[in-house]
């Protein structure tokens, strides 16, 4: 386990695009700033700029990088014939994204908090109440935990989907049409389902607004016809669910 998890941080660590996505980050992070008025400070810094959206369009470039890519070219054959067990493999890989994933929602806290210090997109106050009876920071706070949780129900899919299609690109368009798209694709299905809304309001695609949710509740509320506390728990089920379902065709996969 000990050697996977070395080899696989020492290629995220050595890959290029590891070090040019913060920096695309803090860019997507500043042009949010410059597009949003100054009225809508308070929500910029809530929901630190966008950065869901942007780490979950990062996050399927790199995470599918790290899966698809070596499916695709079969470098993975490498990678089983010197681990001792497929288990460690799929664990080591799933340990390195999420760590990566955890580094870029602390980067961008930290940019948040450094753009709002020089009065970037406008001036706040962090003590004050804002949304759910919090003071800002608390709201930023507990959108970045959020927002941690539903990137990773993003990876889930990217793993399922790398281990079912050895296409790097199509993996990307899938996944890319899957997050952006879901949403829309979920309202349809809502706004169509009649009597059957109560079951269908629990389709893994209506999860993918959870954060979006926490910082813009009244109006997701009437998308999504669920709680933040109940889109939170299906985002768990889902990833979970698409996690084990992933090492299950991974490791009766053939290479």
């Amino acid at each position: 386990m000990r050697y996977s998890l070395q080899q696989e941080f020492y290629k995220l660590v050595h890959r290029k695009i590891t070090w040019i996505i913060p920096l695309l980050l803090l860019g997507l992070m500043i042009l949010t700033g410059l597009i949003m008025p100054s009225s809508e400070a308070r929500l910029e810094a809530m929901a630190t700029y966008n950065s869901d959206q942007w780490l979950t369009l990062l996050l399927i470039i790199i995470a599918s990088t790290i899966f698809s890519m070596e499916f695709q070219n079969n470098a993975i054959l490498t990678i089983l014939y010197k681990a001792s067990n497929k288990a460690y493999v799929f664990i080591s890989k799933l340990i390195v994204i999420e760590s990566y994933n955890l580094g870029l929602h602390l980067l961008a806290l930290s940019f948040t908090v450094l753009l709002k210090s020089v009065g970037f997109g406008g001036k706040i106050n962090w003590l004050a109440i804002y949304q759910y009876q919090q003071p800002l920071w608390l709201n930023m706070f507990h959108t970045t935990i959020l927002d941690l949780l539903s990137s990773t129900l993003c990876i889930s899919l990217i793993l399922l989907m790398s281990c079912l299609i050895n296409n790097n690109a199509i993996v990307i368009a899938l996944n890319l049409g899957i997050i952006f798209m879901g949403s829309g694709f979920s309202a349809d299905i809502l706004n169509h389902s009649g009597q059957l809304i109560t079951i269908m309001k629990w389709n893994p695609l209506n999860m993918t607004n959870l954060t979006t949710q926490y910082y813009n509740y009244a109006m997701y509320h009437q998308t999504t016809h669920l709680l933040n506390s109940q889109l939170l728990t299906g985002t768990i089920l889902y990833t979970i669910t698409f996690f084990l379902l992933g090492y299950l065709v991974f490791r009766k996969k053939h290479f």
